[in-house]
This record gives C-alpha cells, sequence and structure tokens, in this order.
C-alpha cells in the first residue's frame, strides 16, 4: 500500500466529514484458483466523484458486479447508504438498487425501443419508488433535457451516434434520481472530441444532481478531469490512493504505468 503523505491525510480527514455513502470492506472474490480480489477496501463519500483505475483482468468488473448483488462474494461487507447488500433479501435489494444508478460500457440501450420507451422501462420496473405514473412523458423530457438530447425523444438507438446513446442511456441512469451513480468504463469506443462531451456532461450532472460518482475507467484523461479522488486496483486490492497528481507523482513502478 503506497503511504500517505500528511496532505493527503488532510484531504482525506476533510472528505471522511461528508456523509459515506458507499462502503466496501475486506471484499474477496475467486474462481477457483484465481483470488480476484484479495481483500479490496473502499469509501464514497456525498458528492464525491471517485475513480477506479486497474489493469484489464484486475477485478473491477467482478467488483461491481459484487456490489449491485449481481455477483456474490467469497467475504467481506458491502454496505450502501448504510445497508449491507450481502445480507438484504430480494426485495429490500431491488428497492435499493432504484438509487444507484448504473451506466453501462457501450450503452445497453434496447434497440427494439424507442428513446422514450428505453427511459420509460426503469420507471415500470420500479413502481414502489414513484408510485402508479399514468403518463411518464414529462420525466422523460427532464431527464433527456438534462443531456441536453430532448429532441430525441422519438428516436430509435440506431438513429443515434454513438455519443448520443452514451447520453441517453446516462438519461435512463438519471430517471430514476438515483444518489449514487456507477460508471463503467464511460468513455470507451469514443473517440476524442465525444468522450471529452461526455467527461463534461459527468461533471455537469454531479454539479446539477450532487451525486456520489463511482467511476470505472482505463481513460488517464478521464480520470484526470473527473476525480476528486483516485484508488489503484492492483493485486486484487486497493493498492493506492491518492488524487491524480499525487499518484502521477510517484515513483512507485507499478503506480507509474498507469500514467505513461
Amino acid at each position: 500500500m503506497m503511504n500517505l503523505n500528511q496532505n493527503i491525510l488532510e484531504k482525506t480527514e476533510k472528505v471522511a466529514s461528508k456523509k459515506l455513502m458507499l462502503e466496501i470492506k475486506d471484499l474477496k472474490k475467486s474462481f477457483g484458483n484465481n483470488y480476484v480480489l484479495n481483500g479490496f477496501n473502499l469509501e464514497l463519500y456525498e458528492g464525491e466523484n471517485l475513480v477506479i483505475m486497474g489493469k484489464s483482468g484486475s477485478g473491477k468488473s467482478v467488483m461491481i458486479k459484487c456490489l449491485v448483488g449481481l455477483m456474490e462474494p467469497d467475504s467481506g461487507s458491502i454496505k450502501v447508504m448504510g445497508k449491507d447488500i450481502t445480507i438484504l433479501n430480494r426485495m429490500d435489494l431491488d428497492e435499493l438498487r432504484t438509487e444507484i444508478g448504473f451506466l453501462f460500457q457501450g450503452s445497453a440501450l434496447y434497440d427494439s425501443m424507442t428513446v422514450k420507451e428505453n427511459l420509460e422501462f426503469p420507471l415500470r420496473r420500479h413502481k414502489h419508488k414513484f408510485g402508479h405514473i399514468t403518463d411518464t412523458t414529462q420525466l422523460v423530457i427532464e431527464a433527456l433535457q438534462s443531456v441536453g438530447l430532448a429532441d430525441t425523444i422519438d428516436l430509435m438507438p440506431a438513429e443515434l451516434s454513438g455519443g448520443m446513446q452514451r447520453r441517453v442511456a446516462l438519461a435512463r441512469t438519471l430517471i430514476l434520481k438515483p444518489r449514487i451513480i456507477l460508471y463503467d468504463e464511460p468513455t470507451s469506443g469514443l473517440d476524442p472530441i465525444t468522450a471529452k462531451e461526455i467527461i463534461e456532461l459527468m461533471r455537469h450532472i454531479q454539479g446539477q444532481y450532487k451525486t456520489s460518482s463511482l467511476i470505472i475507467t482505463h481513460d488517464v484523461d478521464c480520470a484526470r478531469v473527473v476525480s476528486e479522488r483516485m484508488i489503484l486496483l492492483i493485486d486484487g486490492v486497493n493498492y493506492a490512493e491518492g488524487t491524480f497528481a499525487e499518484l502521477k507523482a510517484s515513483k512507485d513502478e507499478k503506480i507509474k504505468a498507469f500514467f505513461k
């Protein structure tokens, strides 16, 4: 584990004064003899942008799947707003998921549905949060306006560019008004200009909705712009933590490899 200097400790204390939204403790997950997570720890605070970086196969996707309850860890705890998801029943877990938005890598829009129908889908899936809504149009328009795409409401995903699809997917995430957003490689597969637009949109969303964001990315530019704090996932643990500038200045060869 990287030794934190006094400057990092002071910043950590400042962050820790905020409300803890997400806490992962000693998370372990293996597949046969392949030990993917070996005691990973993470804390995400209210209104924070936290970036997780790790090489391919380092366990980022496994960690996210455990976090949203799609995969069961071997041991450890995962608390979302104080609730340990590893012991929740299915109904309570489903309700808690409405507070967690997930922007999938590749957008994952339903090809056979219009933009409006894509955004309506989570509203129908989680009726307990908003009750029975007879007309979802206003909620859909508001979500699309937040990503600058209100005029796409009747289009099909195939009629949208890759960047527009990513924006619509983010609007679908926002429509449930989550308190936490998980971004899985938000700029993957996009050209540099479009990637920059998505990065700026992520910053705008955080400012407008005061969300707590956990961002999984290989994109160093994305990490530099959006992160308030970073964790490097190496050898199944949170090997190093700090700001982008602090980690980039490290002399540790394992850390330096991320910034070359």
